[in-house]
């Protein structure tokens, strides 16, 4: 990875903006800063302002592993499109290639044993957090993180079948084996809405089948720079350079001239999905 701020990042910046991409961005550590509280998120005033003048003009999508009701309180502007879960909860409509499935239903096995430990895991500091299509245990706050993290790994060993668990930044989530990752889902949006190119700009471990699956004329960017195996092209060093990086966009956009057409609509659905 490079930096971003860099000759080939400016370059790399002004030849997407060109191509009237798609703009799509995690949201925890990226958007919103990390905070103790997963609750207690919000996007910035600065980033706010910035992120409403590019959602008048391109394509705009939070992929977040957060549910859709969550997050939407939390951006300050209306983007295009929210998906949630970590590409779990989508709408349909936009999803033309999605299949149709209940993939709340297929972790409820998984749902159920971890509720009936709920008293365990308050007791080592874990939080357990039920998004309907995926699973959260959260341990940021957990006293003892080894215990923590032990307790975990054991609940997750007794898992039952037809889910799969991957790690985050003091989270580990719970999904269906087969649901859609975040670079399904963006991959999906992307040919929903005719966009050749994008921007994805993540911070964590489930950013990283985007970074992975997207064309490699993509603008991809990780959040720090310590995973040195990580498959975006670009980093920045910390969320102090996600307005800075915002503000290029808009620069460069308005560079190449006035858009073509502004996405104030979704496309309509298929004939026949619901």
């Amino acid at each position: 990875m490079k930096h971003l701020f860099s000759r080939e990042g400016q370059q790399a910046i002004d030849t997407v903006m060109a191509g009237r991409p798609l703009l799509a961005f995690d949201f925890d550590g990226t958007l919103a800063p990390i905070v103790a509280r997963p609750d207690d998120a919000m996007v910035p005033l600065s980033l706010r302002l910035r992120l409403s003048q590019l959602a008048e003009v391109l394509p705009t999508a939070i992929v977040t592993g957060r549910s859709v009701a969550d997050v939407r309180h939390r951006l300050g502007f209306e983007p295009h499109c929210i998906i949630g879960s970590h590409g779990a909860e989508a709408p349909t409509d936009w999803l033309a290639d999605q299949p149709t499935f209940d993939w709340q239903a297929a972790i409820a096995p998984a749902r159920q044993l971890l509720h009936a430990q709920q008293a365990e895991l308050a007791a080592a500091g874990i939080v357990l957090e039920d998004k309907g299509q995926s699973l959260a245990l959260h341990h940021r706050l957990a006293p003892d993180q080894e215990a923590a993290m032990r307790l975990i790994g054991a609940l997750i060993h007794a898992l039952p079948g037809g889910v799969r668990a991957f790690g985050g930044k003091c989270v580990v989530n719970i999904v269906a084996e087969h649901a859609p990752d975040k670079g399904d889902a963006v991959n999906q949006l992307a040919a929903r809405l005719g966009c050749g190119v994008g921007v994805f700009i993540g911070d964590d471990v489930n950013d990283e089948p985007v970074f992975q699956k997207v064309p490699a004329g993509w603008l991809t960017v990780r959040i720090g720079r310590e995973d040195t195996m990580s498959s975006a092209r670009f980093f920045l060093d910390s969320h102090v350079e996600m307005a800075p990086m915002l503000q290029q966009l808009l620069t460069a956009f308005t560079r190449h001239g006035p858009p073509q057409r502004t996405p104030s609509e979704p496309p309509p659905a298929d004939p026949g999905r619901g």
